[in-house]
């Protein structure tokens, strides 16, 4: 009974699962907080990793595979050193760089699948080239967040030993995941220097990238999203809707797609094929904040947004409190619509907020479906999908069945999953159980209200 360890490294922590590689049992689990934020010194992950493999030390591990939260810009030294802290995904100074790259390369898209938005790696490598100079110029290999957690994993020194996945590598804004190939004159456009920059080979996802200084094979790792879907064992036909501290929705596909209207990624997945993303930055966090600034707690406030009406007597929230990324305002605020003397209530409030946020989950599902990604079933995930007014606000709001997994760790139980695949040396991933699924149905119909609040979303 082979063990294999799956690692999620996201913006909040590290978490870790135990499984085993041929049945997919969970055998143990683990997770380690660090700090957050949009910018952070990458060795609070390495600790937290560290912490939390020692803990679970007592098991032998025979495969371990990374998967993390993408985007983010860990740039190296010629001695392997972190010049300065790593640039994160929702780190939105890098807006004006991401428009100027667009301009200065308008067939971005068309090469690497997506429109460059503020998030992505190559416009915080413009940013970092315009705003630090003398850092920028430091700079000889650019990791992602779980390329260097591999890396470090391995015990490696030299810097021609990162690697990556293509799932990964397809959010960076300078590869092309169908030719599978790094695309450096983007890179060094973004970066405003034409010298050598060594970046992480990208390996098959069924394949190994190195070994642990305990002898313990490192499977390629995948994006976050990528690993979800793996772990999920989403499939053609799926649309995935995940709330967490951000929002996405994405699907698998057998094509690339190449948005170049910046709001859909076209990602490669940790199989082999696609997986066009659209990203909100304002999700289950929204729900905490407006629970927080109503002094309730989190099932207070679940229990008021399912009393009011649906609708909420017209009052609309945009929760663009962060920016946006979809659609990309970087510079939005948040803002309350339709307020009236009775609907300004703490029912409606909370209504309004998780309305909202779907919402915005919705306009992120058709920016996907308008690339010819059609879907049948919808899946919901994350930490907010355990709620039940979510759940079943969601389901009114799409109009369609919701089907929601148990409670997992889907982008750790990618990672392990494939971490199995790569040891069993097989063609296809592994075929674990996914468990128990619940389907929530629609029990009104909302006419208009996703239209309404579509309009609001353009005006913001």
């Amino acid at each position: 009974m082979p063990i294999v360890a799956g690692v999620d490294s996201s913006t909040q922590s590290v978490k870790v699962v135990l499984r085993d590689s041929d049945s997919g049992d969970l055998i143990a689990s683990t997770s380690r907080p660090h700090p957050d934020g949009t910018e952070i010194d990458p060795q609070y992950w390495w600790k937290a990793l560290s912490d939390a493999l020692d803990e679970l030390g007592s098991h032998k591990i025979s495969a371990i595979s990374i998967a993390g939260q993408q985007h983010g810009m860990i740039a190296l030294d010629k001695d392997g050193a972190v010049i300065r802290d790593a640039l994160l995904w929702n780190d939105t100074r890098s807006d004006k760089a991401a428009v100027d790259l667009n301009r200065e390369i308008p067939d971005i898209a068309l090469r690497t699948g997506s429109q460059l938005v503020a998030s992505f790696t190559a416009s915080k490598l413009r940013w970092l080239a315009d705003n630090e100079q003398e850092n920028a110029k430091k700079v000889t290999a650019i990791a992602l967040p779980h390329d260097w957690l591999s890396w470090k994993l391995s015990g490696a020194k030299s810097l021609d030993t990162l690697f990556t996945d293509r799932s990964d590598a397809s959010g960076t804004g300078y590869f092309d995941s169908v030719k599978n190939e790094y695309c450096l004159d983007i890179l060094a456009t973004a970066i405003r220097n034409s010298k050598k920059i060594t970046l992480p080979k990208v390996v098959a996802p069924n394949q190994f990238g190195a070994t642990s200084i305990d002898s313990i094979p490192i499977a390629a790792g995948a994006g976050d999203n990528a690993g979800a879907a793996l772990g999920l064992g989403a499939s053609l036909g799926d649309l995935v809707i995940s709330l967490g501290t951000s929002g996405t929705a994405f699907a698998v596909s057998k094509s690339s797609t190449h948005d170049s209207s910046g709001e859909v990624a076209g990602f490669a997945d940790a199989t082999g094929n696609f997986l066009p993303l659209a990203c909100t930055l304002n999700a289950a966090k929204i729900f905490n904040t407006v629970a927080r600034s109503l002094s309730l707690s989190f099932e207070e406030f679940s229990s008021l947004a399912l009393s009011a009406k649906a609708g909420a007597e017209g009052l609309r929230m945009i929760p663009h409190f962060d920016g946006e990324r979809t659609p990309n305002k970087p510079r939005a605020k948040g803002s309350f619509h339709g307020i009236t003397h009775s609907n300004f209530t703490k029912e409606n409030i909370a209504r309004a907020s998780i309305e909202g946020v779907i919402a915005g989950m919705i306009y992120a599902a058709r920016a996907v479906e308008r690339l010819g990604v059609s879907y049948s079933r919808i899946l919901l995930i994350g930490g907010a999908a355990k709620n039940s007014a979510v759940q079943q606000i969601s389901a009114d709001l799409f109009g369609r069945e919701i089907y929601i997994p148990a409670i997992g760790e889907y982008v750790a139980d990618g990672a392990a999953k494939q971490a199995a695949w790569a040891l069993s040396g097989k063609e296809n991933p592994p075929n674990w159980s996914l468990g128990e699924v619940m389907t929530v149905s629609p029990k009104v119909r909302i006419g208009g209200i996703v239209e309404n609040y579509f309009e609001l979303i353009s005006l913001s």
